[in-house]
């Protein structure tokens, strides 16, 4: 397993954190248009209106500028979760689920064609995750936070589901999401709208989960009273 790349330091005042900003901003627009492999901390500098020594101060290469991507874009997951979150109490799971679906597929939209390079060229720092284990040294804060929110989601509606695993049908539910979400933002079916594409992924989710155990033991019961 490969180890995340981290910063250099990190921007303490606003000037620097606008350089910082520029710098990953430049990094998306250089990834989507020249791919992995023609992307270089120069190129970078250079879209970004820095000089090399400043993108340096941040950052010892190209590696840890798309590690921290994959960070920004796992920030802008957690937001969305939390919104959710934070929203209507009276909201059902399907609901809920609905509306991050809806939300990370338009994030996705926003930069189809980084996400593109990002999953097809450098998957390098998204390993699978094991949230079991205690040191999660291998997966970044943001990542383990979006984990955590999920798992918190799903035991607000424990009755809703069927699944006794919650932190087995955490990791599921992640998955499953990201792997469907980023297919219709990046590889869209032909003859779907976005709309279908959107429920068929809460489907995908809602049918995973199940419905609730007093409702999946009923059908057994009458089933066997058939048999007879």
């Amino acid at each position: 397993m490969t180890s995340i790349p981290q910063p250099r330091k990190s921007p303490r005042q606003q000037r620097s954190q606008q350089t910082v900003d520029a710098i990953l901003q430049a990094t998306a627009r250089v990834l989507a248009e020249h791919g992995y492999a023609g992307t270089n901390t120069n190129r970078i500098a250079e879209t970004a209106g820095v000089s090399i020594g400043s993108l340096y101060q941040y950052f010892p290469n190209k590696n840890a500028l798309i590690a921290a991507l994959h960070d920004r874009h796992d920030q802008q997951m957690l937001a969305l979760i939390d919104q959710v979150l934070d929203g209507n109490p009276a909201a059902t799971l399907r609901e809920r689920v609905a509306a991050i679906v809806a939300a990370s597929l338009r994030a996705h939209l926003l930069e189809p064609a980084l996400h593109r390079v990002l999953e097809r060229e450098f998957p390098l720092f998204d390993p699978p995750r094991d949230h079991s284990r205690a040191d999660q040294g291998d997966h970044s804060r943001a990542d383990q936070d979006i984990h955590r929110r999920m798992r918190h989601l799903l035991e607000l509606h424990r009755a809703e589901i069927a699944q006794p695993d919650r932190e087995l049908a955490t990791y599921v539910v992640l998955r499953i999401m990201e792997s469907m979400v980023h297919a219709a933002a990046l590889e869209p079916p032909a003859g779907f709208s976005a709309g279908q594409l959107e429920q068929a992924v809460v489907d995908a989710v809602m049918g995973y989960l199940g419905m609730a155990p007093a409702r999946a033991t009923a059908r057994p019961a009458r089933a066997r009273k058939t048999a007879r």
